[in-house]
């Protein structure tokens, strides 16, 4: 039986392929592993309830061809980013959507959802990007034109158990023992970007941190999702380099094993600490972080991909991003990372400043839990389900790819 989604709080706050190309995607029998994905659908829209609109009937191509990308993939556990919040859209693109066929694919059922606010959007009252006025989407808790646009959602086959599911929309950057907070040029002053008023109710997350436990036969697994702040769109104080940083920060933080480094944390109940060294989890979610490339405060993947709790030895793969990245040149040509690990399809114009290709979506299983696959779905021109992924600037889905393992 289906299970209503969550509804959390009130808004607070005024082989190098990774799919077979000729068949979907499905764990073996004799493993049984359990497929965690993320994947940056791109299912955000410009206008409030516009999302809801363009769910409830079956005929919006864009989300079609996000369905239909999911059900070749066919994930167990999914976080889908930039999925505008509004509780009537998760069973809109259930129905409308994951459960129709397309293209031949099979339909896919998630019993189970979880979706709660999202900081983009929520007025904070506050100059954040000291133009001298207050309003528009600079000066919200996280950049967007209305409340939780570019939100998140999880979609499972497997019990949530929202009872213990915890959130950390308005945890304060200025509460992080040593935040990489923004220095303003105006003052001699250290990380005086924010005046103190401001910093007494500037939130860390752009969107949230979510621990959503799954209960995967009886053993639960937790599910820590986010999606911080792409590091560009701001001047030398990088304050948006800074906060992504310290978004990815916040995870790693969380799970380390010695629990007086994660003790500052607290959720949006009040309770502190991070997640006991005995438990299993997954972190996943579009970080907008390249170990090597683009504009991240070096170092910022690697709080995850060298954290001693995080298994990054079978990292996903795909045939399209080599591929892509040799075929678009520009900014890909002076890249250091592998394109083989790429996740994001973005402007490579050297004309335009565009940062080419990047790995910016993961899915970091805990070290207690054994990588059997993984992959990312970005085809070649060449190969069956291109039509879903497309070649920049032609953007059929979205400028991400799906990103997945299968756990032991």
């Amino acid at each position: 039986m289906r299970r209503a989604p969550l509804l959390a709080a009130a808004l607070c706050g005024p082989p190098l392929l990774a799919l077979p190309v000729t068949a979907d995607a499905a764990p073996t029998e004799d493993s049984d592993p359990v497929r965690f994905s993320t994947f940056n659908a791109s299912l955000n829209r410009f206008n409030e309830g516009d999302l809801v609109r363009d769910l409830s009937t079956p005929d919006n191509q864009q989300a079609a061809n996000v369905a239909e990308t999911i059900q070749r993939v066919r994930p167990d556990v999914l976080l889908i980013n930039e999925f505008d919040y509004d509780p009537r859209a998760v069973d809109l693109f259930r129905d409308n959507y994951l459960e129709v066929a397309h293209h031949g694919s099979d339909p896919i059922d998630y019993p189970y959802a979880y979706i709660a606010p999202s900081n983009t959007g929520v007025p904070s009252g506050h100059d954040l990007d000291n133009n001298g006025t207050v309003g528009g989407g600079n000066d919200a808790y996280g950049f967007g034109a209305f409340p939780g646009q570019y939100g998140m959602v999880v979609y499972s086959q497997h019990p949530i158990d929202t009872d213990a599911v915890r959130s950390f929309q308005t945890f304060r950057w200025a509460d992080m023992p040593g935040a990489l907070l923004p220095d303003g040029a105006a003052t001699p002053e250290p990380a005086d970007w924010y005046s103190a008023e401001e910093l007494e109710d500037f939130r860390l997350s752009s969107k949230s941190h979510w621990d959503v436990p799954i209960d995967v036969e009886g053993e639960t697994i937790h599910f820590l999702v986010s999606h911080p702040t792409p590091p560009v769109f701001d001047t030398a104080e990088d304050r948006n380099g800074r906060r992504n940083h310290d978004e990815i920060r916040f995870w790693a933080d969380y799970v380390h094993p010695d629990e007086e480094v994660s003790s500052y944390i607290y959720d949006d109940e009040g309770q502190y600490g991070g997640l006991p060294a005995s438990e299993r989890f997954v972190i996943a979610g579009d970080l907008n972080s390249d170990p090597l490339d683009g504009d991240s405060v070096p170092g910022s993947a690697q709080l995850l991909l060298d954290h001693p709790r995080v298994n990054d030895s079978n990292a996903p793969t795909s045939a399209g991003g080599p591929w892509a990245a040799r075929t678009q040149g520009g900014a890909n040509a002076s890249h250091e990372s592998d394109p083989v690990f790429d996740t994001a399809d973005f402007d490579d114009r050297l004309c335009c400043g565009g940062p080419g290709n990047l790995r910016a979506d993961y899915v970091l299983p805990s070290s207690d839990l054994e990588i059997v696959e993984s992959g990312i779905f970005w085809p070649k021109e060449n190969q069956r389900f291109y039509y879903l992924t497309g070649d920049f600037p032609f953007v059929p889905t979205s400028d991400h790819r799906q990103v997945w393992v299968d756990l032991r």
